[in-house]
């Protein structure tokens, strides 16, 4: 991201997770968070207890609230990609479903979820005439192959692991 888009994004007044550009780093996000929830601590201070503090208002308690939410849906929306990330470079079902404190069979339904939704994304950007985003038939059909894995099994990977 360049220096003009984090001085946007520094200016930007956020009051719902919509407000939040889409691929804003998770940095930006938890800096801005913390700007909100540091004036929201200090209002617990006794009055004239610091020099230069500033109080916080509603509109902080919302942006700490929208920017949470905000966060939330990157780290769950990044979880399945993550997860195909871990398998395709060589981690087995066991490895990834311990690193997401799930079953192996819970993870395999992320995943397939995932995918899924990539693939509606992939069509409907398509349908409307867009860039597609998402997963392509083939690439989706990949995704689904990495579910047949057993719990213990590896794919091979160049270079080893």
């Amino acid at each position: 991201m360049s220096t003009d888009a984090h001085r946007h994004w520094l200016d930007l007044q956020v009051h719902c997770p919509g407000d939040v550009p889409p691929a804003t780093p998770l940095m930006w996000l938890a800096e801005k968070h913390q700007a909100h929830a540091d004036r929201l601590t200090d209002r617990l201070l006794p009055a004239g207890s610091a020099h230069g503090v500033e109080r916080a208002s509603a509109a902080d308690a919302l942006a700490v609230l929208a920017l949470r939410e905000a966060v939330r849906r990157e780290m769950e929306y990044g979880r399945g990609a993550h997860l195909r990330d871990a398998l395709q470079l060589g981690a087995s079902w066991g490895q990834v479903a311990a690193a997401v404190d799930l079953t192996p069979d819970e993870a395999r339904a992320l995943l397939r979820a995932w995918a899924d939704g990539q693939r509606h994304l992939y069509t409907a950007s398509e349908e409307r005439g867009e860039q597609p985003l998402g997963l392509s038939a083939g690439q989706h059909a990949a995704v689904l192959a990495l579910t047949g894995l057993g719990d213990d099994e590896h794919i091979a990977v160049e270079g080893g692991r």
